[in-house]
């Protein structure tokens, strides 16, 4: 292989030899590497700010938030005993309500977009493009646009099918899978794009079904991009309040964003430091998860967007 030439006069760093020896080192190492690291630091700094604030918070006994100005000024688990002792507001039955309508809809939404994903990715059929389309336009209309049909239609439900109506975690899953497909689908379609096709035919030459390639081959070529998916969605039914303050009226079927809430709406009997108490521990599932699946994280967002 020939030898690459520079032009005359310059060297490998792309300088002058003048610009090299009078260029001091800290000034080349503060251009290449140096405000980075200031970036960097900066962008953690405003981070974990609102995170230490809030631990304590907590972690401060007069339960209002102007005594944890003084970061640690003072600290007390008695915010974390008043939270999980006290019968009025069950938090440990909002908390385990949480993981089952999160955990059921990450993976309903995973199952449901792969299947529609494979589908439009494999098969060609009239309206396919026209489909893909629609998925995207129907993202451009807000979710707020729907509540009231949403509240009627559970409404109505209640007094036919009272499983599934107005005020049963079944009946908000239902509700957060009825949008699960948009841009998760989409997403997960230019993944799927990715996997040969050759794959498949060779499984069908074997006498493999659709079923049996998806199930056994597709779904373990494309685990980061469901991880991704799941995640996303989960940490999205964990933390919605909207939907589920209008769906769950009873204080026993509710979730954290819900129950929590009620700590700090009166005016005259806010309980900050219990509130922050119940904000710190809901974060453990997401944190935990994310740690879980941050292996497929990257791959999962990038690679689907090689092919389309």
């Amino acid at each position: 292989m020939a030898a690459t030439t520079l032009p005359a006069g310059t060297t490998d760093a792309g300088l002058r030899p003048d610009q090299n020896e009078t260029t001091p080192r800290g000034v080349r190492w503060w251009r290449e590497l140096g405000w980075r690291h200031v970036v960097t630091w900066a962008v953690l700094v405003f981070c974990f700010i609102p995170i230490l604030y809030v631990l304590s918070s907590s972690l401060n006994p007069t339960g209002s938030l102007t005594g944890s100005n003084k970061l640690f000024s003072s600290i007390s688990f008695q915010n974390y005993v008043d939270l999980l002792s006290d019968p009025v507001h069950p938090y440990v039955r909002w908390f385990a309500n949480t993981i089952v309508i999160a955990t059921t809809t990450s993976i309903g939404t995973v199952l449901l977009g792969a299947a529609a994903a494979y589908a439009f990715s494999r098969f060609r059929f009239r309206g396919r493009r026209g489909g893909l389309l629609s998925l995207l336009l129907l993202q451009m209309f807000p979710q707020v646009l729907a509540y009231v049909a949403i509240f009627l239609l559970l409404v109505t439900l209640r007094e036919v099918f009272p499983a599934i109506g107005l005020g049963s975690p079944l009946g908000l899953i239902l509700v957060y899978l009825g949008g699960a497909l948009g841009v998760n689908t989409y997403l997960m379609y230019g993944f799927f794009n990715t996997v040969p096709k050759e794959l498949d035919e060779a499984a069908k030459i074997d006498g493999a079904s659709h079923a049996q390639i998806f199930f056994s081959i597709i779904l373990r070529l494309v685990a980061p991009i469901l991880a991704v998916v799941g995640l996303l969605s989960f940490v999205g039914v964990f933390s919605d309040f909207l939907i589920a303050s209008i769906v769950l009226v009873d204080p026993e079927s509710q979730t954290l964003a819900v129950g929590l809430y009620q700590y700090v709406s009166q005016r005259f009997s806010e309980y900050w430091g219990v509130f922050a108490a119940g904000a710190v521990l809901a974060a453990i599932p997401v944190v935990l998860l994310f740690q879980f699946l941050q292996r497929y994280i990257v791959s999962g967002l990038t690679q689907g967007a090689v092919k389309g």
